[in-house]
């Protein structure tokens, strides 16, 4: 198994292993060359236009994209895939703010010690109860990480029932990078101290130079019809009931408690070896939430598979449609675009669509087309469509994801994230060697990106999924693209520079389109549906 594993994964980094494995009728073919570099273009350029004031979700300018896609859909003759027989999905957003009059204080046996908000401590607001009191005993807890899995757990010998836990965020140095990724992430990172019965979560830091986070922005999260919290990135249940900041000093005067030296607990953990312990303190808090909410959506379209049984099921291509408004000037202008994050994935997932809708003849699954509101606030809308789709959940069979594909140099090679957990690396390496396009491993592996974007959202509703962006290879053999692209993001990423410009290389938009589209199609006519690799991290975890 060990030696099929690796073989496969040697297959996938060729790209040109499966070359001949792959076969497309002429139908597919021929439609598969319609896809035109200008089309992309198109796209972009209204979505990214002044007049949409860069897409922030809730504002005129998000309707504008929004009304964008369904005309596109209808256009294409897509049917609509939202509620109730529309092409939407309403995403009721909540942002919350914590009060100016939040207090946390800590009493050991020698006394009560009252921090000083937005300097020693900061809360995240609790978007369900607007108001919160807590007394509670605490314990250390690590890095607040159980994985089984891989063999570690914070979590091990540890009674913290009715405690708040105090953690450092982080995995150990030898995780595989996408597990590192999703062990750090906040809803994994609660929902963990949730199934071990605590009742709050406190994180620390060991960087006595860092400052604790500016909230006061608010934090996000849609509610559901019932009042309660539908998806959020703070915010996981009823029973935690604080989710807050301490800096360096405290957390360091807390493990000291303990008889713990942070610099040797941040060593052991580091490498593999839990160090948790109960703390001889008690933490004491109050804090007031209040609340803006606004109305948004989700897109979604739909072609229905020609199998009279598979039909049933679907592939899920998406991108996320908003972007980050109007907000801080830069060089003089203060429209956020957001060309490439993310007109560009939209655009590549109307331009595969359009493939689709010119068949003569379907997959044999059906395919759902979803643009989603609220990435940028925390991958809101693929959380809420995710765990709330507009067709029966376990019907849906994978999710590929199209975000900021940076189309800035020619698609010589690509990385599939999320694609060697699951069997979708057999038909991404067949649809890479089909077009000629090399297979790589991440290499930003440290940028987390498996877990930044809307693809997570459906892994965490046990559905494999992918994300397809650049690899390194270049025409000049230096093989070094993301040293350009570090260039790029510096001048362009968030930035309002991230318009229609001379950046685009609309052949690699083309190429992507290409890419994605055969990655799915293959998905719509197998015979099996795609599953995680056994004993995978993610397959195991995130179990439907």
């Amino acid at each position: 198994m060990k030696f099929k594993s690796l073989l496969l994964g040697a297959l996938l980094v060729s790209g040109t292993s499966f070359a001949q494995s792959l076969t497309l009728d002429k139908e597919v073919t021929k439609q598969l060359n319609t896809v035109k570099p200008e089309a992309i273009k198109a796209h972009i350029k209204y979505l990214a236009d002044d007049k949409l004031q860069g897409r922030l979700p809730g504002t005129p300018g998000y309707q504008m994209a929004v009304d964008y896609v369904v005309r596109q859909f209808k256009n294409l003759g897509i049917q609509p895939g939202g509620e109730n027989g529309t092409y939407l999905q309403t995403v009721r957003l909540r942002k919350a703010f914590t009060g100016k009059d939040a207090t946390l204080a800590f009493t050991t046996n020698q006394g009560t010690k009252t921090l000083i908000s937005g300097v020693d401590f900061t809360i995240y607001p609790n978007p369900q109860n607007p108001t919160v009191t807590l007394d509670a005993p605490l314990a250390f807890a690590g890095y607040g990480i159980t994985a089984p899995e891989v063999g570690y757990d914070d979590y091990a010998n540890l009674d913290v029932k009715g405690k708040v836990v105090v953690i450092l965020r982080g995995a150990p140095k030898n995780f595989h990078s996408t597990i590192a990724a999703a062990s750090v992430n906040f809803s994994t990172i609660l929902q963990n101290a949730v199934n071990h019965g605590a009742v709050g979560v406190i994180i620390g830091n060991n960087n006595p130079k860092a400052r604790v986070p500016d909230l006061s922005r608010g934090a996000n999260s849609v509610m559901g019809a019932d009042g309660k919290v539908a998806a959020s990135g703070s915010f996981f249940a009823d029973q935690v009931k604080m989710l807050s900041y301490v800096n360096a000093a405290t957390f360091q005067t807390l493990l000291q408690g303990a008889g713990l030296d942070t610099a040797q607990v941040v060593a052991k953990i580091q490498k593999g070896t839990p160090n948790s312990a109960v703390l001889p303190a008690k933490v004491q808090a109050r804090f007031t939430s209040t609340y803006q909410d606004f109305a948004s959506y989700n897109v979604a379209g739909k072609i229905t598979g020609s199998d009279p049984t598979l039909r049933e099921e679907y592939v899920v291509h998406s991108a996320h449609l908003d972007h980050m408004g109007v907000s801080t000037p830069v060089k003089g202008d203060s429209i956020y675009n957001g060309a490439h994050d993310n007109a560009s994935g939209v655009a590549s997932v109307l331009e595969i669509a359009k493939v689709y809708s010119q068949l003569k003849q379907k997959p044999k699954r059906s395919l759902l087309f979803v643009l989603v509101t609220g990435e940028e606030m925390g991958l809101l809308g693929s959380q809420y469509f995710a765990k709330y789709p507009t067709v029966p959940k376990q019907k849906i069979v994978a999710d590929i994801n199209t975000d900021m594909p940076t189309i800035i140099a020619p698609l010589l090679s690509a990385v599939a994230l999320g694609a060697e957990h699951s069997s979708l690396k057999e038909p991404v390496a067949k649809a890479a060697g089909y077009l000629g396009i090399a297979m790589e491993a991440d290499p930003e592996p440290d940028q987390n990106r498996f877990v930044r974007s809307d693809q997570f959202s459906f892994v965490a509703q046990g559905i494999p999924a992918l994300h397809i962006k650049y690899g390194n290879k270049t025409k000049d053999g230096q093989n070094n693209l993301n040293k350009q692209v570090e260039v790029w993001r510096a001048a362009f990423y968030h930035k309002p520079q991230d318009e229609l410009n001379d950046s685009f290389d609309f052949e690699a938009g083309k190429r992507y389109v290409q890419l994605n589209f055969l990655i799915s199609y293959q998905v719509a006519q197998a015979a099996e549906r795609p599953t995680w690799n056994p004993n995978d991290f993610f397959g195991v975890r995130y179990k439907k």
